[in-house]
C-alpha cells in the first residue's frame, strides 16, 4: 500500500503544481476567464489516463499464462523508462518549470487564432504526462501485487495530493518542494530497480530471456518472500530471495546509472532579460 500512496502522492502533487502555476499566472495577468478551458484540458487528462489504464488491464486479463507473463515484463520495462527519465527530467528542470509554463501559457494565448483550443491542449499534454506516467507506473506494482491494498494506497495517495494541491494553491500549506521531489524521486528510483529486476523475471518465465540464470543466493530459509518481512519489501522493492544473475545484474546496472544521472547538476538556464531588469 505504501508504494502505490506515495507515487500517487508524489505525481498528484506534481500534476497540481502545474494546475496551480497556470491558474496563479492566469488570475496574475487578468485572464481569469481561461479557468474553464484549464479545466477541460485536466478533466480529458484524467480521461485519457483512466482509459489506458482500464484497457491495458482489461486486455491483459484475457491473455494466457505465458502471454501474461510477457505483457507483465513489457509493462514493468516501460513504466521504468517513463519514470526514470520523468524524475530525472524533473530534477533537472524544477528551477525553471514555473518560467517554462508561463512561457507555453502566453504562446498558446498569443500566438494561435483559436486560443480556447491551444489553451486546452496545453494543459492536456502538461497533465497527461504526468497521468500516463502514473498509470505504467501504478499498472507494474498492481500486477506485482495482491489483494486490494495497492489500489486502495493509490486512492489514497490521490485524495491527499488533491487536499496538498488546493492548500498549495491558496497559500495555507508552505511545503519544501525541492526536498519533496529530491526525496520522493530517490526512493521512485529504487522501487523502480525492484520492478525492473521482476521484469527481467518474467520475461524470463514468458521464455523470452533465458541467459544468465544461475542463482548468485539464495535466502528463502532467512528471509523468504512470504514471510511477513520478505513479502513487504518485495511489495515495495521487488525483493527476490533467490535473484538470478540476469536479475541481480539489471537491478545494480539500474541503479548506479540512475542515480549517477539523478545527481548530476543541471545547467542552469541564463534568467531572461526583460526591460526592468538593470544592466550593469
Amino acid at each position: 500500500m505504501l508504494v502505490p500512496l506515495l507515487i500517487m502522492l508524489r505525481e498528484g502533487i506534481e500534476a497540481a503544481l502545474i494546475v496551480g502555476i497556470i491558474a496563479s499566472y492566469l488570475k496574475q495577468t487578468g485572464r481569469g476567464q481561461w479557468m474553464p478551458a484549464v479545466w477541460i484540458g485536466v478533466f480529458l487528462a484524467a480521461a485519457v489516463a483512466l482509459l489506458v489504464g482500464g484497457g491495458l488491464e482489461l486486455v491483459a486479463a484475457e491473455f494466457p499464462q505465458k502471454q501474461q507473463e510477457l505483457f507483465e515484463g513489457v509493462i514493468g520495462l516501460a513504466a521504468v523508462v517513463i519514470l526514470s527519465s520523468m524524475v530525472i527530467w524533473m530534477r533537472k528542470v524544477a528551477r525553471s518549470l514555473k518560467t517554462e509554463l508561463h512561457g507555453s501559457l502566453e504562446s498558446a494565448l498569443g500566438g494561435s487564432r483559436n486560443q480556447t483550443l491551444a489553451l486546452i491542449a496545453m494543459v492536456f499534454f502538461a497533465v497527461a504526462r504526468e497521468g500516463l506516467e502514473t498509470v505504467f507506473f501504478l499498472l507494474a506494482i498492481f500486477q506485482q501485487s495482491e489483494g486490494y491494498g495497492a489500489p486502495l494506497g493509490a486512492l489514497i495517495g490521490l485524495v491527499i495530493a488533491v487536499a496538498v494541491g488546493l492548500a498549495l494553491y491558496k497559500g495555507s500549506l508552505k511545503l519544501n518542494l525541492a526536498q519533496f521531489f529530491r526525496w520522493t524521486g530517490l526512493f521512485i528510483l529504487v522501487v523502480a530497480a525492484g520492478i525492473l529486476g521482476n521484469s527481467v523475471r518474467s520475461l524470463h518465465e514468458a521464455g523470452i530471456w533465458n541467459s544468465l540464470q544461475g542463482v548468485v543466493f539464495d535466502a528463502s530459509e532467512t528471509l523468504p518472500m512470504d514471510g511477513p518481512l520478505g513479502s513487504v519489501l518485495a511489495g515495495m522493492f521487488g525483493y527476490q530471495d533467490a535473484p538470478t544473475v540476469s536479475v541481480l545484474g539489471a537491478w545494480a546496472i539500474y541503479i548506479t546509472t540512475a542515480l549517477v544521472l539523478f545527481f548530476i547538476p543541471g545547467r542552469a538556464k541564463p534568467a531572461p532579460s526583460t526591460s526592468t531588469v538593470t544592466q550593469h
